[in-house]
């Protein structure tokens, strides 16, 4: 099997790529790995290493500066440039004794470097150094996520909460547009403290989460859901027109109505919603909002479980 050929189950070892002109060095530094487990695989100038770690992305590359066809320096400029390649660490491969090269190597983002020859206990030391340094990069990235994840999730219902609404209105300005038309819908549970006081706050909660997962399976994918406070929720996104958007509302209430909610043991409550619905641009959200609001207590004052619509003009650009 060649260096480019993906084997049909990687195995679940960690993947050292050694890219080296000379074979000799190449077995040297494999034959120096191999002992610790490390699956070793190799390539013998940067043009064909770009190719390996496509391949096979490894979990370290140990890059030689000094190659023909493709340099050292070269390999990893382009290895930082590609999103597909740049996460994987580099640890240079030089004969040169000067500290500018191994600068110039370090200001590219390679995370550290061996010199040639080198002992195999400090070449052993150093790659176990940067393995760990990645994976406690990626440990701080995926805890980095998860802590974002639970700022923007609302914890009772599941659903984004209003820091999240703000991030995915950030991220469809950037999609989209400023002048993309939004459409925002305000859905707020009818007369909801009636429930709170007759069955207790507790059924007022199992009323929220089961309205969250109606809404959210009542919704199409280009629309997000998330709860805005206590029994308001808002479902928004870009791409439909008036009638669209109106009858993405209408949809969503007939299907929280639809059955009663089972909140205990032979206990089943009716629960409707309102809705108030408005579309304008994605700039003016803001606007928008306050409009599928005004919309929404419309709705109310015309005897609740059923859609507003915001008047056109009362979307100012």
């Amino acid at each position: 099997m060649t260096n480019l050929e993906r084997p049909a189950h990687r195995p679940s070892v960690t993947t050292i790529l050694v890219v080296d002109d000379s074979t000799a060095i190449r077995r040297i530094i494999a034959r120096a790995l191999a002992p610790a487990g490390y699956r070793v695989i190799e390539a013998a100038d940067g043009r064909a290493a770009l190719e390996v770690c496509r391949i096979e992305h490894p979990d370290l590359v140990l890059l030689d500066v000094d190659m023909p066809v493709m340099d050292g320096h070269a390999t990893l400029r382009y290895m930082r440039s590609d999103p597909e390649l740049h996460a994987i660490p580099v640890l240079f491969l030089t004969a040169r004794t000067g500290g500018a090269d191994v600068a110039a190597g370090l200001e590219l983002g390679a995370q550290d470097y061996v010199r040639k020859p080198c002992e195999p206990a400090e070449l052993m030391a150093r790659v176990a150094m940067a393995l760990r340094a990645k994976a406690q990069e990626v440990a701080l990235a995926r805890q980095a996520v998860e802590l974002n994840e639970l700022s923007t999730t609302d914890a009772l219902t599941g659903l984004g909460n209003r820091r999240r609404v703000e991030a995915t209105l950030v991220e469809l300005v950037g999609t989209s547009g400023a002048d993309a038309i939004v459409t925002a819908i305000m859905v707020d549970v009818d007369h909801f403290k009636h429930v709170n006081d007759t069955f207790g706050h507790a059924v007022g909660d199992v009323v929220l989460r089961i309205v969250a997962h109606r809404l959210r399976g009542a919704v199409e994918d280009r629309l997000f859901v998330a709860r805005w406070g206590g029994e308001e929720f808002i479902i928004a996104g870009v791409g439909l027109n008036d009638a669209e958007a109106f009858a993405a509302a209408e949809r969503v209430r007939l299907v929280v109505s639809a059955h009663p909610f089972a909140t205990g043991i032979d206990q089943a409550i009716p629960v409707t919603v309102s809705a108030g619905c408005a579309t304008g641009p994605l700039g003016a959200f803001s606007t928008v909002l306050a409009a599928a609001d005004g919309a929404l207590y419309a709705a109310k004052r015309a005897g609740r479980n059923r859609v507003s619509v915001a008047a056109p003009n009362s979307i100012l650009t």
